[in-house]
């Protein structure tokens, strides 16, 4: 990237930045539709998928476009939060969009976002600024299909102006309870909000309480449900080198021998969800798909910062669960699919998280600790990351960093043994293994 585009995406990135964050919601569609309409509703010029959840949206979202794209469809793939780059957010056709169309996309709709901005009782936030954004580089680029993932919630998401032909509700647990309910059932009726009348919902697996709610607003609405285990399932899935070999029952018949470059029964599901959401949008699942369209699509999926294998010797691994249901699911992985004899993990998480129970499921896999924070204000103090430690793992078993930095190198150096395999496990936020990546592609750790 040249020095004049790196000052102005800069400068554009700290605009954005001076906006609401993502983690402070004024519940309503009203300011997003006001930009969209002035900008001639862009995102009624493709079609889509929207997917709904609390955890594995991302990963999904990535498999449903790269099937998408195995069939020769142009994809546009709007997720969130980024990692490293803030144009991970934004990718046409597989790839990231260009600094050049980042910058364009924004200095475009810059005057509307004024307009509103003047006109409502609060600035558009920085989620619906970069959902407009989205919508109108996809009509811009062109696509054929948008894959659009669901920032915090669905019926009040900003990215819930789309008019979406499928959509897909990953599984729901309890996270942002201060904007969503603290139950469940309140949850996954906010979510809901993303089923549309006539359409497939492609639902994960659920509880029994946020399942009862799904079902019940999909038949309010009229919206077609399709269940995992029981219109379509995960039939078997073995662990193979560098990820595991998958069966899916979907709606069109039954898919074998796919491999999955990822790691995880959880990535299994999701690419039941993924199959099937596809399925549903090509036609409805009436004959089964192209199975080596299909094979090549999930052979070319990635999911940055999920489970992902950064270096050997020692193993790094990086995962950016970040509540209960996550760490649940990286624990499973970690027994399951890595054979390591002792592993560290390196821990920095935000304050408004449950700390407690996210740690709670990594002592019955994890055999040392050290805790840090990363470089969000939200950041939870390592001191008190610590006390909470203390209260879960044996004492000998915590230590603690001045930085992420600090504590990659901290967990090298105690990884190195001569008749042990020790893995590293980075994990606690996206923030957190966005920072963790960065360092270990740059092989920075001090």
């Amino acid at each position: 990237m040249s020095g004049n585009f790196d000052s102005k995406l800069a400068e554009i990135i700290q605009e954005l930045n001076s906006r609401w964050p993502e983690n402070k919601i004024e519940p309503s569609l009203d300011r997003i539709a006001k930009l969209l309409d002035f900008l001639g509703n862009p995102q009624e010029t493709f079609r889509s998928i929207h997917l709904a959840g609390t955890n594995g949206k991302t990963s999904t979202s990535r498999m449903i476009d790269s099937l998408l794209r195995s069939f020769g469809i142009r994809t546009g793939r709007y997720t969130s939060p980024h990692l490293e780059d803030i144009r991970e957010r934004i990718s046409v056709d597989g790839e990231l969009i260009t600094p050049e169309f980042f910058i364009y996309a924004y200095e475009d709709i810059k005057p509307y976002i004024e307009l509103v901005d003047a006109r409502s009782e609060h600035p558009l936030s920085y989620f619906e600024v970069l959902t407009a954004m989205a919508y109108a580089a996809f009509a811009d680029a062109p696509i054929d299909v948008g894959v659009i993932e669901c920032g915090v919630g669905g019926a009040w998401d900003a990215t819930n102006v789309i008019n979406s032909d499928v959509a897909v509700m990953t599984p729901i647990g309890l996270d942002h309870q201060e904007y969503l309910g603290g139950t469940i059932a309140e949850i996954a009726h906010t979510k809901a909000g993303i089923f549309r009348n006539g359409k497939p919902s492609v639902l994960a697996h659920q509880t029994r309480e946020a399942a009862e709610v799904l079902i019940r607003e999909s038949a309010t609405i009229e919206s077609i449900p399709l269940r995992e285990g029981l219109d379509f399932a995960l039939i078997r899935r073995d662990v193979a080198v560098g990820g595991q070999l998958l069966t899916i029952q979907g709606l069109g018949g039954t898919y074998e021998d796919i491999f999955l470059p990822l790691y995880g029964r959880h990535q299994a599901s999701n690419a039941a969800l993924a199959l099937v959401a596809v399925e549903a949008f090509l036609g409805g699942g009436a004959q089964q798909l192209d199975i080596n369209a299909v094979r090549d699509g999930f052979a070319q999926a990635t999911s940055p910062g999920r489970l992902e294998v950064m270096r050997r010797n020692p193993t790094v691994i990086i995962d950016a669960a970040h509540n209960h249901h996550g760490a649940l699911a990286l624990r499973e992985a970690l027994s399951e699919e890595f054979a390591f004899d002792r592993i560290i993990a390196i821990v920095a998480i935000l304050g408004d998280k449950d700390v407690t129970g996210f740690l709670s499921e990594l002592v019955n896999v994890v055999d040392e600790i050290i805790v840090t924070e990363n470089s969000s204000p939200r950041a939870m103090p390592t001191e008190e990351l610590y006390k909470i430690a203390m209260s879960i793992f044996e004492d000998e078993q915590v230590s603690s960093a001045g930085s992420i930095a600090r504590a990659i190198e901290m967990a090298i150096d105690k990884a190195s043994h001569p008749t042990q395999s020790v893995g590293i496990l980075v994990t606690g936020s996206v923030i957190t293994v966005g920072q963790a990546r960065a360092l270990l592609k740059r092989g920075e750790q001090s």
